[in-house]
């Protein structure tokens, strides 16, 4: 009967193997990921009118010690710096 209503309802499919209305972890505030992650703070990009994206820039353990107590203009100048940036694309779940 599964084959059957997926078949009818293709939705159900995407929802299953997606699992997108699940967030883990639950109840966490993920506009705060400093409460999660060290040397993280949360910013966001505007791509296209209308459409903006959330994003987390988390500097390296190294730099770390020279983070603490940071406001967000540093570490917007820690992407223009010579350091690589490495960005993780994380699916579609809907949350980072």
């Amino acid at each position: 009967s599964v084959p059957f209503l997926v078949r009818l309802f293709p939705v159900m499919l995407t929802k299953f193997v997606y699992l997108n209305l699940v967030a883990f972890p639950f109840f966490a505030d993920l506009r705060r990921p400093e409460l999660l992650l060290n040397n993280t703070i949360s910013l966001y990009l505007t791509t296209e009118p209308g459409v903006t994206v959330g994003i987390w820039h988390t500097v390296p353990g190294s730099r770390g010690a020279e983070a603490l107590g940071k406001d967000q203009r540093w570490y917007e100048e820690a992407l223009a710096d010579a350091h690589p940036v490495i960005i993780y694309l994380h699916g579609n779940g809907g949350t980072r």
